[in-house]
């Protein structure tokens, strides 16, 4: 199966790597599951707790090998099964159809090893029932989420944005991938450096081989971003002026670490305004530069932030320190924008995500729609309605049948979960 196309192998008419069947063991609050899917759209309902989101979390963790969630991998364990002599939880999900077919499998299983907080977690995953690395897992099944706390993506800290662009550009891009995986050990590996410096003192000249490495994979984590953001600012947009009747005007904007115009030394509130002014008018950094441009220029501000790095004991720029803005009408929505804007900034942002998946990779991706209906207006309502027409699957959840027109309900198919059960309707 290609796992991985690029834009200019794409087909004229994306198609879907569906999920056929899910099995869950021990995972939340599930004992047991064997849950059968079809295409098109599938509809769960159920009151508070009873499972909705965690069926959804699995089908996540199977595509990306991440939690959508926060918290300990551990709490993945069902707490019965925690009681027993092997605590485990397995999930497995069975993709695509004849010589594309494929089993995805990821065992979490508790480790003797661990720290204050309780025991570690070993994570195995297995394809087509031969080990593999989580890494190998990501981009087999492509998934976008929808969830109600997607505002934070707007309104909460730089880290969720990073992450948010991580787990979209991992399914597109193995090459992103590997290069997101040895930036992070580069990175630990130079952190480490950097504190016996600071506490043992030392040759500066230690850095150079971690500088290369982080400049090398931390380059293409840039270039890549940039692209990213740059298409969905585009598509984000025109999502955008639907859902407010062309009302406002909806911008995103990457702002990098390091920013090629600014000094390390250079930061502060007044820095941070005059970045984010500068993308409201349409003049973001690294517009169009080459991977190796970036590169150079990584290098530099690592030169120029040496002392400074030194002395604070850990790297002080680079992409696991990059942002994003979003701005509506030139204010910026994190700082200005109320919270309807924010939500129907998000939205624009994971409707544009679908399209950038579906152009970059010729796969409509399946989405997971997490008791969202429930929080948007008339006209949102239907914005992401249109988007479920646009796909060959999608699973959504709900506590309130009402949240959806009888004619959709009359063609997808519904079930109701209850306590980790779920059942036809």
């Amino acid at each position: 199966m290609r796992r991985h196309a690029r834009p200019d192998e794409s087909r004229p008419n994306p198609f879907t790597v569906q999920l056929n069947h899910l099995s869950l063991t021990n995972f939340r609050n599930y004992t047991r599951l064997e849950l059968p899917l079809g295409d098109r759209v599938t509809i769960i309902q159920g009151a508070n707790a009873q499972g909705k989101t965690n069926l959804l979390e699995a089908i996540h963790l199977l595509a990306t090998a991440r939690s959508p969630r926060a918290g300990a991998e551990r709490e993945l364990i069902n707490w019965l099964a925690l009681e027993g002599p092997l605590p485990y939880a397995r999930l497995l999900g069975e993709i695509g159809a004849g010589r594309d077919a494929q089993r995805l499998e990821l065992v979490l299983e508790l480790a003797n090893n661990g720290n204050a907080l309780g025991p570690a977690v070993r994570k195995q995953v297995r394809i087509n029932g031969a080990p593999k690395r989580a890494l190998d897992l990501v981009g087999r099944l492509r998934v976008v989420l929808f969830l109600p706390e997607d505002v934070s993506l707007v309104a909460g800290a730089p880290a969720e944005r990073r992450r948010y662009l991580d787990i979209a550009l991992c399914q597109i891009s193995a090459d992103y991938c590997r290069a997101l995986s040895e930036y992070g050990k580069g990175l630990a590996q130079r952190n480490a450096l950097l504190r016996r410096l600071r506490d043992f003192g030392g040759d500066p000249g230690q850095l150079a081989f971690w500088d290369a490495q982080l400049a090398e994979h931390g380059s293409t984590i840039i270039h890549r971003r940039n692209r990213a953001v740059q298409e969905l600012d585009r598509l984000a947009a025109e999502r955008h002026r639907d859902l407010t009747r062309d009302a406002e005007r909806l911008r995103l904007g990457y702002l990098p670490s390091p920013d090629p115009d600014f000094t390390a030394a250079a930061n502060g509130r007044r820095a941070e305004a005059v970045k984010r002014q500068r993308l409201a008018e349409g003049r973001p950094p690294y517009q169009a530069a080459t991977c190796e441009a970036i590169r150079e220029s990584f290098l530099a501000g690592l030169r120029d932030a040496q002392p400074r790095e030194i002395a604070a004991g850990t790297c002080l720029i680079g992409p696991h320190r990059d942002d994003m803005a979003f701005t509506v009408d030139g204010r910026d929505l994190r700082a200005f924008g109320s919270r309807g804007q924010q939500r129907t900034a998000a939205l624009a942002l994971k409707l544009a995500e679908v399209q950038m998946m579906t152009a970059e990779t010729a796969e409509s991706p399946l989405l997971l729609l997490d008791d969202v209906m429930s929080e948007l207006d008339a006209t949102r309502r239907r914005a992401l309605l249109d988007a479920l027409a646009g796909v060959d699957q999608a699973i959504v959840t709900t506590t309130d049948w009402s949240d959806f027109a009888a004619e959709l309900l009359e063609q997808a198919r519904t079930l109701c979960v209850e306590r980790g059960t779920v059942v036809a309707t």
